[in-house]
């Protein structure tokens, strides 16, 4: 595996990590000047582009508790990536899983669906282009998401 390869992955991981830890301004830092999308039957639909508003996004919908998180791990799974090093850009597919623990809610998984990702390398270091979101099955949000 390629170090682009390695740096790429690396940013799938770290986006779970920056949710689960509850820095959602991490996670806006993740996008630069990226975008967020909810995928349709319609194509590919932006929620939020750039970080600024990426991070707002997740504030506005990602319920945080005392300690500052969200009480949840995203597992990410069955990967596929494709990068273009001369080209500087990449793709990915990857399915996602998080699972929630609460005070009132036990330990299980409340939503699972697909990402599908592209990537560009800006001066030396690959940033997410765009993240598409699409849910294929959902359980309890209501400890999760607000509203």
């Amino acid at each position: 595996m390629s170090d682009a390869h390695r740096a790429v992955e690396r940013l799938l991981y770290a986006y779970a990590d920056a949710v689960d830890a509850g820095d959602l301004a991490g996670v806006g830092t993740l996008f630069g000047d990226g975008r967020v999308c909810a995928g349709t039957p319609d194509g590919p639909v932006t929620l939020a582009e750039g970080s600024t508003a990426v991070e707002a996004f997740y504030r506005s919908m990602v319920r945080l508790y005392d300690d500052g998180t969200p009480h949840t791990r995203h597992v990410t799974t069955n990967l596929t990536l494709d990068v273009d090093e001369a080209g500087g850009t990449a793709s990915a597919s990857s399915t996602y899983t998080v699972f929630q623990a609460t005070e009132s809610l036990a330990l299980q998984p409340i939503i699972v669906g697909r990402y599908r990702d592209t990537f560009r390398r800006r001066e030396g270091a690959w940033t997410f282009e765009s993240r598409t979101m699409t849910t294929d099955l959902t359980g309890d949000l209501s400890q999760h998401l607000l509203g």
